[in-house]
């Protein structure tokens, strides 16, 4: 009875440490996607993306999906001076980013729930996405020397993140989605590796950084 109670002890010392380090620079606590604060969320920051049983796995790289997702069909980026086209419609996890940030699926839609709380205007691309960076295309060797003015991905280094929260490495290992460019190439959602306060970006806008880290000018 008392190893137990000791048992017990120790997980409850463990718990309390983790909880009260979550407030650490690198965690999604305290992020714009902190949802803590909101009265649909009952006080969680999970909750409205992911659940842990009977998730939907219609979206590929859908992690324990819980999200409604949109049914729109996008308006995508075009140029005739674009190498990666044609752009098809968005897939994988930049399909998981738009089911709230297109503006058409409440935020507090999930758990099989239809919600009423509508994403910003500030934070609401929309069902356009003419006139925002491409998605969804493959960056390899081949698109870097084709545009002349990319980087080649396995070979080009970066540091994403800031402070003690930084990884380093190629284009194509810290930056690329099954060799694709997504939503979550520039952004990290969960605030793991970014830098700076806004946008939660992997690398600085400053200097126009984050662009520079694909972009060969």
């Amino acid at each position: 009875m008392r190893a137990k109670a000791t048992r017990w002890a120790v997980l409850a010392g463990l718990m309390f440490l983790l909880g009260a380090g979550v407030c650490v620079a690198g965690t999604i606590t305290g992020s714009q996607h902190d949802f803590t604060t909101k009265a649909w969320s009952g006080g969680r920051i999970c909750v409205a993306c992911h659940v842990t049983h009977k998730s939907d796995t219609s979206v590929t790289d859908a992690p324990l999906w819980s999200h409604a997702n949109s049914t729109q069909t996008y308006t995508v980026y075009s140029s005739p001076t674009l190498n990666a086209g044609p752009m098809g419609q968005p897939s994988g996890l930049s399909k998981l980013c738009l089911s709230c940030h297109d503006g058409t699926v409440a935020i507090d839609s999930f758990g099989g729930n239809t919600g009423t709380t509508m994403i910003s205007a500030v934070n609401n691309i929309g069902t356009s996405l003419a006139d925002d960076h491409p998605i969804g295309f493959t960056y390899n060797t081949a698109l870097a020397t084709a545009d002349g003015a990319l980087f080649d991905p396995s070979t080009k280094s970066v540091t994403i993140g800031s402070g003690s929260q930084t990884k380093t490495g190629t284009i194509t290992a810290t930056l690329l989605y099954n060799g694709k460019m997504e939503c979550s190439s520039c952004h990290d959602v969960h605030n793991t590796f970014t830098a700076g306060t806004s946008h939660l970006v992997k690398l600085p806008e400053a200097g126009s950084t984050i662009c520079l880290a694909c972009h060969n000018k």
